[in-house]
């Protein structure tokens, strides 16, 4: 059954284009780069979702989003499902830079499925992405971020998106997912030890690592003015390997992860 829950996650976003090394040369002092037009995007996002990785049960949320940035040449392409990125070399066709991302912890008060697992602490990844375009409406992207607090494992995404402006306000984009990780991750998210296996009443369970999901995103953007832009997006994912082995799925959660939502955020500009 779905439940009709509202949770509030605070979530921030900082993007900063790097500068080139003849630009950086331009600028006087140690930050000089600080210097020139940035942007802050401001906004939020509602969502239903699972209300833990690997639960059949859904929730509401809403979380803001806070970007800021340093005008500069854009991506072609960014996604939600991006990790908050920092690019050290873009050449149009191919970017490639430092990726980190946000983890929010998982206890007893998220789900009752949870109660008597060891709680994931609040913590975050930090990596590196790469991405490329074959064509002119085809984005590759990959990262590989270690776990920091949360889990001591190592996580790695993979995608392709397609996309195709419907007007020069109107966005359309798909493609899939993959994800991959390492046996610590899997060891936090979905392990199941003896001790947790008497105070859950799960079976003790040990992965290993591999693939951790498969799914498809799409989404459609809309520029609705200069400085106002909204998105819809639908997200599926299908739990493999060590994930759909776990107890914790197989006897109380779902392999089948779905996710639904809308955000829209306004931007302003300013100098430094």
């Amino acid at each position: 059954m779905m439940k009709c829950l509202s949770k509030v996650i605070i979530g921030t976003t900082l993007a900063v284009s790097a500068a080139t090394p003849a630009a950086a040369q331009e600028e006087e002092g140690l930050f000089g780069w600080i210097h020139g037009d940035w942007y802050l995007k401001v906004g939020a996002t509602g969502m239903f979702a699972p209300d833990f990785e690997g639960g059949k049960d859904y929730l509401f949320s809403v979380s803001p989003i806070i970007s800021l940035g340093k005008v500069g040449p854009e991506a072609r392409f960014s996604s939600r499902n991006d990790a908050i990125s920092f690019s050290l070399y873009d050449a149009g066709t191919f970017r490639a830079g430092v990726a980190g991302k946000l983890i929010f912890g998982r206890d007893d008060d998220d789900a009752d499925e949870v109660k008597g697992l060891d709680p994931v602490e609040f913590g975050g990844e930090l990596g590196g992405f790469a991405e490329f375009y074959p064509t002119d409406w085809l984005r590759v992207r990959g990262e590989v971020r270690q776990g920091i607090r949360s889990h001591n494992g190592v996580v790695a995404d993979l995608s392709a998106d397609a996309f195709h402006d419907v007007t020069d306000r109107v966005r359309v984009s798909a493609g899939p997912r993959l994800s991959l990780a390492s046996k610590d991750y899997f060891d936090a998210y979905y392990g199941v030890n003896a001790q947790e296996s008497a105070a859950s009443g799960l079976a003790e369970y040990d992965p290993g690592g591999g693939i951790k999901s498969v799914g498809i995103r799409g989404a459609v953007d809309w520029k609705v003015t200069d400085r106002v832009t909204t998105n819809v997006f639908a997200e599926y994912s299908r739990l493999v390997g060590s994930a759909k082995d776990s107890s914790l799925v197989r006897e109380r959660g779902s392999a089948n992860q779905f996710t639904v939502g809308m955000s829209a955020t306004y931007r302003f500009d300013f100098k430094m």
